[in-house]
Formats: structure tokens, C-alpha cells, sequence
């Protein structure tokens, strides 16, 4: 969640706050106040899936969570290697959270690939539960082991639980009319059964999803309850686990609501849903499927009943020229992409300028440059959004903060476009986009009002009094042009990428005119009304750390640390990139020195250096991660004691 609310617990990595003592030899109950814990395996091992029915049963149990998703771009990367390795990681706790964890303090790894891929993450005393079946020594060699982890002592700081989970899995499904392959398919729904036990998860919703996934085959529907239902009954009767978990539903941590889990791309698509509803206009998304943006594209196509048209285009540039096209013709128009696919649709972006039509285009974030990293995480667009067209094409830049977040970030972006007739950049990342917490279903009376009113008839009249459409004649207060429909009788104009002439729309190669409409379309962004930001500073700080985008959970984390250990420190993060808030500049003056943490090498950095000559401080990491609390507290420290 997003409060500012102090949190001693986000300084640890858990902690116990209670145990209970069952009667009758039943085994312990202990409770604490959060829990990290990574699923990791085969990107064929259902790891996804596995962490994403723990999370959604999580979150109907009332915690408040954050999730990192971490896989392979390859659709089935090599079986048994490292790169092949895919992870989910769930924080949970009773309280507010901002991040997915810093270090897992349960790692459950099903093959030796997945267990040194990611040992290196956890804390001495961490536990472990392996897959003792794949660790064969052709397993073990593949990933370079000399010998068996599990038998050298090499694991003896940790809590090791062996588990052959798949002769369990296979054993628990002897009844069926399965395969020995096609019941080894079901030993992640073992182990997320086994994790259910010990976090005292419910089981009802994920046996509900399994009827509902294999309707269509319900046999493989019955097997995978069938060990799902034998992992919970193994943590119950095995002596290997003594001890269960309870981590409390986090009731203080929420404003009274209904709650539901949400993913960033999820909260997206429903954002760009509700401002179409509440514009009172067709949503038109115009794409071409990419990494990690395509799931806005399946979520939009499943909402016709909302009016919503989706097109899947033979390639980047015919998506966002189609939405053009729509844009043009009367409809809230989107095209979602990454990186690679905004370099693509920078012409027809630059033409949206030209032209001045409402166009959302949804940048979700990947690691560069070209192809990159499909699968991971970087903020490093930020400058191409800012200047990446021909000519002097300035474009509006939002970004949201969180996975919830993307919502409002979606209707924000949508007035911004609406209002000021302009393309709009929103830029997202992969960690938003596959990460999840609880969001608040809003309700009807808090959204905007973001309808428009087309032009109707002549909006000027000439010196012989003969009444006219002027499609460049400007709103005094936005310096919007009017939005006309075509087939509107009485209001045909010219439309193009060549120079217009300012009010008519006529073509126009004069230099003045040039100048004048250049000049404009800038006043028009820099004139675009948004919030001053608010400044997080109870202490009188000296110290600065300015963010923007999904910086914000680590960042606001590692401050909390740091206000807990004594230390002021002052919070800014930033939603409007271009243009900036009013009272920005004001801001950063007051104050001795300012951090500026990036998933990049310094683009908001450079920008603020450039526009309020501050001496900002980069703090930049391009491994494809988010953030670590850990890692930023450590280094905001440093800054404010130099």
C-alpha cells in the first residue's frame, strides 16, 4: 500500500510476535508480523501460477502484500539452467508494505537450478524447502555443482527441508488415469498446497480456480485439488515441519473499502476502461503484442460490453496508426507498447502533436537497448518520452507509482488528453505491470468528470460576416482546438502532418506562422494544469530524495528505515514528468542536497539538473531488479552524512 504510516517492522526481515502451543502433541502455531517468501523453478514448473494462487488467496485473507514476479523471456527456456529459471516472491504482513522484500525468508526451489539461482538472496536462517527428486547429478552438474548441496553441509546456516514432492505428488494421484508425466505437471499445486498449511492460507478460491481453469477437462481439474489437498495433508502429519505460521490480516492498514488484488497491467486496463465510461466515449485500443504490455491488450479485449474495440495490428506503427485513425474519429484512443515499439510510433506520435487529438500512449517499461531484456525491469524510456520525435513535438509524461496506482495514473492521463487535445505519455514498467497489492475499488462520486463537448457548428466569422469551422481557433484558458467529428455537416477541415496554418488549419510554410504554432503547442504542455507535489518532510530535513515512477515502494521504504534509526530525511515523488509541478523548483532549492534513485543512468537527474540548475545526486542500477529497501537506506545514509 502507498500510506506514510511508520512501520518498525519494514526495518527487519520478521519478526515473532507470538506463539502458541497446541494441546494434545498438535503442532506449534507462531505468529508474526510479515513473511517473504519465493517460489522458484522451471519456467515450465508453474511457478507463476503457483505464486499467483498464494497471492490471491493471501489477499482475500486480508494481508496487505506486494509481489515480484521474475522469469525467462524464452516461452520455455531451457529445462534445468540457470537462465531458465523462473520466481515469484510474496511480502505479506499485518501491517503496511511497500515492497516485494528485500530477501526471501522461504525459498521453496524445486530443481538445484532454482536453488543456486537464488541461495545467494537468502539470509542465514532462512527456510528451505528443496525438491529432492531433480537433485540427480546430471542435475547437479548442469548448473555447475560439484557435489550435493544437500549433502555437504554447504546448507547448514539455513533450515533445509528436503521433500521429494514429485514421487508425493505422483503417489498422492495413483488413482488417476494420469501419466507419470502428466502427474508430475501437478507437484507445484503439492507445494502450494504444503505452503498453505504452513501460512494458514484458505484453500477454498484456489480449488474454485482449478474447477474453473480445467473445466473443460475436469479429470485434470480433480488431480491437481487431489495434490494441492495431499501438500496441505503432508504439512499436517510430517515431523519434518514441527511449526506452522499466522500472519495476522493487516486490518489497520487499509481505509474502510472493498479490497481486491491487483495487478499494474490489470489496474491499467480497468483505469482506461472507467475514463472511457466516464468521458462518455468508445474506447479504441489500436496494438501489437509486446512484452510485458500484451496483457492490457487480452484484459481490453474481454470488455466489449464497455464499448471497448480492440485491434491487433500487423505491426507497432499500424497500432498507433489505427488509434489515430480513432482518435480522429470520436473515441478515447490508447496504443500500449514498450520501449523497442515507442521508437517505432514515434512519427505518428509527432503527427498526434501536429494534428492536437486526444491519444494515450501506454509505455510499459523494459530493460534497453533494442530487444534488451523483454522479461525485466528499467525506467530508462523517461528522456525517450520526453524527446524522442522529430522537430519540437512536446508530449505530456505521467507515471505512475505502484501497481493500484496505475488506475488512477490511467484516468489522469486520459483528462490530460482529453482536456488539452494531445497524445500523452504514460510510462509503467515490468515491475508494475506483473507485480500486484491490494487496491480499493473506488467509488462512482469519487471519479472525474472527464466528458468533452465536440464542436457542434462555426466557431468563427469573418470580416464579410460569413460564419466558419476554424479547426486550429484555441480554447483561451487550454489552448485546445476543438474536437470535430468527421461527417459533422458544416465542419469539414484539413488535417495532415505538414505545417498548419494557426486558426484555419490551412497549409502553411510561412516562418512566422511556423514559430508561432511551434510556440504554442509548447505553451500548450507547459500550461497543462497538474497538482504541486507534496513534500514528505517531518523532520526539517537537509537531505532530498526525489523519485518518480516505480521507485516509489523501495524509496519510501529505505526513508522509514532511516526516520526509525533517528536520521531526517525529506520524500518527493513525482507523477507529472512533463510538464513538471508548478512548485518543483522551490522545492529542490530547499534543500542542502538532493538523491535522485533511477533504474536508469540519470534521466530524470539530467532533467532536473538542466531545467532548476541543482546539483541533483544520481543513484542508478540497470540489473534489471527493482530496488532493495536495504540497498537505498544504505545509500540515502551516506548522502546525508557527507
Amino acid at each position: 500500500m502507498t500510506s506514510q504510516v511508520s512501520s518498525p517492522a519494514e526495518q527487519t526481515d520478521g519478526t515473532v510476535v507470538g506463539e502458541q502451543r497446541k494441546p494434545g502433541g498438535a503442532k506449534d502455531v507462531r505468529r508474526l508480523d510479515r513473511v517473504i517468501i519465493r517460489f522458484a523453478g522451471d519456467s515450465g514448473d508453474g511457478m507463476q501460477l503457483t505464486g499467483d494462487r498464494f497471492t490471491s488467496e493471501t489477499a482475500s485473507f486480508g494481508n496487505d502484500l506486494s509481489t515480484l514476479p521474475n522469469f525467462p523471456a524464452e516461452i520455455r527456456a531451457p529445462a534445468g539452467t540457470l537462465p531458465g529459471v523462473s520466481s515469484f516472491q510474496l511480502h505479506f504482513a499485518d501491517h503496511d508494505i511497500l515492497t516485494p522484500g528485500d530477501a526471501p525468508n522461504v525459498l521453496v526451489a524445486m530443481n538445484p537450478a532454482a536453488l543456486k539461482a537464488n541461495i545467494g538472496d537468502l539470509p542465514r536462517g532462512a527456510e528451505i524447502i528443496v525438491n529432492t527428486d531433480e537433485f540427480t547429478k546430471r542435475a547437479l552438474q548442469k548448473v555447475g555443482y560439484a557435489g550435493d548441496p544437500l549433502q555437504d553441509g554447504s546448507l547448514d546456516g539455513y533450515s533445509l527441508h528436503p521433500v521429494p514432492l514429485t514421487t508425493l505428488t505422483v503417489e498422492a494421484l495413483k488413482e488417476f488415469d494420469l501419466s507419470r508425466k502428466e502427474a508430475e505437471r501437478s507437484k507445484n499445486m503439492f507445494a502450494l498446497g504444503l505452503l498453505s498449511w504452513m501460512y494458514h492460507r484458505p484453500t477454498a478460491g484456489t480449488e474454485k480456480f482449478l474447477r474453473s481453469k480445467f473445466a473443460k477437462k475436469p479429470e485434470i481439474a480433480e488431480a491437481n485439488i487431489a495434490a494441492f489437498r495431499a501438500g496441505w495433508n503432508f504439512g499436517e502429519t510430517t515431523e519434518d515441519f514441527a511449526v506452522s505460521y499466522e500472519v495476522a490480516p493487516a486490518a489497520t492498514a487499509f481505509p474502510v473499502g472493498t479490497y481486491r488484488n491487483i495487478s499494474g497491467n490489470l489496474a491499467l486496463a480497468y483505469g482506461l476502461i472507467t475514463a472511457s465510461r466516464q468521458a462518455d466515449l468508445p474506447l479504441f485500443l489500436g496494438s501489437y503484442p509486446i512484452t510485458p504490455a500484451s496483457d492490457i491488450l487480452h484484459e481490453l479485449s474481454r470488455h466489449k460490453n464497455f464499448g471497448v474495440r480492440t485491434f491487433q495490428a500487423e505491426d507497432e506503427i499500424a497500432g498507433i496508426g489505427a488509434a489515430l485513425g480513432a482518435a480522429f474519429g470520436g473515441s478515447l484512443a490508447v496504443t500500449t507498447t514498450s520501449g523497442p515499439g515507442v521508437a517505432l510510433k514515434s512519427e505518428t506520435i509527432g503527427l498526434a502533436v501536429s494534428l492536437e487529438l486526444p491519444l494515450l500512449v501506454v509505455d510499459i517499461q523494459r530493460g534497453g537497448p533494442s530487444t534488451g531484456l523483454p522479461t525485466k525491469t528499467e525506467q530508462a524510456d523517461l528522456l525517450q518520452a520526453m524527446y524522442g520525435r522529430n522537430g519540437e513535438a512536446p508530449v505530456p509524461v505521467v507515471a505512475p507509482r505502484t501497481p493500484a496506482d496505475c488506475f488512477d495514473a490511467a484516468l489522469e492521463a486520459a483528462r490530460i488528453a482529453l482536456a488539452y487535445r494531445t497524445p500523452v505519455m504514460l510510462l509503467s514498467d515490468g515491475y508494475l505491470a506483473n507485480g500486484s497489492e491490494p487496491w480499493r475499488i473506488p467509488d462512482l462520486d469519487e471519479l472525474p468528470d472527464l466528458r468533452v463537448r465536440f464542436a457542434s457548428g462555426p466557431n468563427h466569422t469573418l470580416e464579410d460576416g460569413t460564419e466558419v469551422f476554424w479547426p486550429y481557433k484555441r480554447d483561451p484558458r487550454t489552448l485546445a482546438r476543438p474536437w470535430a467529428v468527421p461527417g459533422t455537416p458544416g465542419l469539414e477541415h484539413r488535417i495532415g502532418g505538414i505545417e498548419k496554418q494557426d486558426g484555419t488549419g490551412n497549409i502553411s510554410y510561412d516562418p512566422a506562422n511556423h514559430d508561432f504554432m511551434v510556440r504554442t503547442r509548447q505553451a500548450k504542455v507547459d500550461g497543462i494544469d497538474v497538482p504541486d507535489v507534496e513534500v514528505d518532510d517531518p523532520h526539517g530535513a537537509r537531505t532530498l530524495v526525489l523519485g518518480w515512477g516505480s521507485t516509489y515502494g523501495p524509496i519510501t521504504a529505505a526513508v522509514r528505515r532511516l526516520r526509525a534509526a533517528g536520521e531526517a530525511i525529506a520524500q518527493v515523488h513525482l507523477r507529472h514528468l512533463n510538464p513538471f509541478p508548478r512548485n518543483l523548483g522551490t522545492v529542490l532549492k530547499g534543500y542542502d542536497k538532493v538523491v535522485i534513485p533511477e533504474m536508469n543512468l540519470g534521466q530524470l537527474a539530467t532533467l532536473v539538473r538542466a531545467k532548476y540548475l541543482v546539483d541533483a545526486h544520481s543513484y542508478n542500477q540497470v540489473n534489471g531488479m527493482p530496488f532493495k529497501a536495504e540497498q537505498l537506506a544504505a545509500a540515502l545514509k551516506e548522502a546525508i552524512d557527507e
